[in-house]
């Protein structure tokens, strides 16, 4: 049986962790005080990706190898499981992205295993340049449970992100809860009166807490006060070092905490390509920065970043100080814990056997997804 050696996060204890098959089943604390090997953590959860590599789970790109293929790559990098998320479109856009999300994993139990479920981000969110971001204004529209209900019929959708701002939020976000699905407040201007209506009426989540928002707000009230105030809603964080600067991301999860912040990397099909000018489903025309930034074309406006989870890991380690135990906790248990599934997100017997090893920069040196190596 395959023996993974590493160091605890959370107290530098050397474990020898023993897998069989897909599955974790003994941790053994040993005498050695090796500092020199690699911490050992759970497998990464990234609870919010469009795209990776060249491939998208949005527009024409959408394909059941595509899905397979952001799989794979992913796990290579430590991200073991991993949420698809599709933009704003037309309802018929959405269900194409939707079945081919159902393809691949109807086709592969790996893949099955690596995608719990899908996010759409939109098409309900703020009609309002600012908040809207890169999303498309002529494919906004307000918030329909009868039109999630009609997405869900074609694959597992466990979350939609919506703006509260409209009339009759609070009925809307109520109905989609009272389906199964679980509501994201974002790319909003909505009132702190409306976000603490939509929270009242089931909402759990905040998409991306500080991105998807005015760039100017009033000091206080504003709506990121009331979703860190409010703790009803799990956030989600995106640590590139564009979205949130240092000192915003340590605040906010200082506010929040680990066990309601969760890292994501909102990456887009273009994620490690080389920098320049594109066309994508996230944004149209694009420009791809050479230090990352991922812009819409001749603007300042983020469309979605061009890093893994891994990446979003090491640079919240190496810019904050937040730690490696409170950084692995907001990349693997805490988005456990939102997906519900007890078996990821932890080094324990029982648990799957997605382990990764990480170097002292926290970069990733080794991967075991459902016990073997992608």
């Amino acid at each position: 049986m395959p023996v993974i050696e590493g160091r605890s996060p959370d107290t530098g204890e050397v474990l020898e962790v023993e897998t069989r098959g897909d599955r974790i089943v003994g941790v053994r604390r040993t005498d050695s005080r090796d500092a020199t090997l690699p911490w050992v953590i759970p497998g990464l959860i990234d609870l919010q990706v469009n795209g990776y590599a060249g491939l998208d789970v949005n527009g024409a790109g959408a394909t059941p190898e595509a899905v397979a293929g952001i799989t794979q790559v992913l796990a290579g990098k430590g991200v073991t499981t991993w949420v698809p998320t599709i933009i704003t479109a037309s309802h018929e856009a959405i269900v194409a992205s939707m079945r081919a999300i159902t393809a691949a994993r109807d086709a592969d139990p790996v893949v099955a295993a690596a995608i719990p479920f899908v996010h759409v981000e939109g098409p309900f969110l703020s009609e309002q340049d600012g908040p809207r971001g890169a999303h498309d204004l002529a494919q906004i529209r307000p918030v329909d449970a009868a039109e999630v209900a009609r997405w869900a019929e074609h694959g597992p959708l466990g979350y939609v992100t919506v703006s509260p701002h409209v009339a009759g939020a609070p009925e809307q976000i109520a109905a989609i809860v009272a389906s199964g699905v679980r509501v994201a407040v974002g790319h909003t201007h909505a009132t702190p009166e409306q976000i603490r209506a939509a929270v009242d009426a089931g909402a759990t989540l905040s998409t991306h807490l500080g991105n998807g928002i005015f760039g100017t707000l009033p000091r206080h009230p504003n709506p990121i006060w009331t979703q860190l105030a409010d703790d009803r809603l799990t956030a989600g964080l995106i640590g590139d070092g564009h979205h949130l600067p240092a000192d915003t991301l340590t605040t906010m999860v200082r506010a929040k905490g680990p066990g309601r912040s969760f890292l994501v990397s909102d990456s887009v099909a273009l994620a490690g390509a080389a920098p320049g000018r594109y066309r994508q489903p996230v944004g149209g025309d694009v420009e791809l920065h050479a230090d990352g930034r991922l812009t819409l074309a001749d603007s300042q406006m983020l469309a979605g970043s061009g890093v893994n989870l891994a990446q979003v890991v090491a640079w919240t380690l190496t810019h904050t100080p937040l730690g490696l135990p409170t950084v692995v906790e907001m990349a693997s248990a805490t988005p456990a814990r939102v997906i519900g599934d007890r078996t990821i997100g932890r080094v324990q017997a029982g648990a799957r056997a997605d382990l990764v090893l990480l170097d002292a920069a926290g970069a990733v040196v080794d991967v075991l997804r459902q016990g073997v190596r992608p």
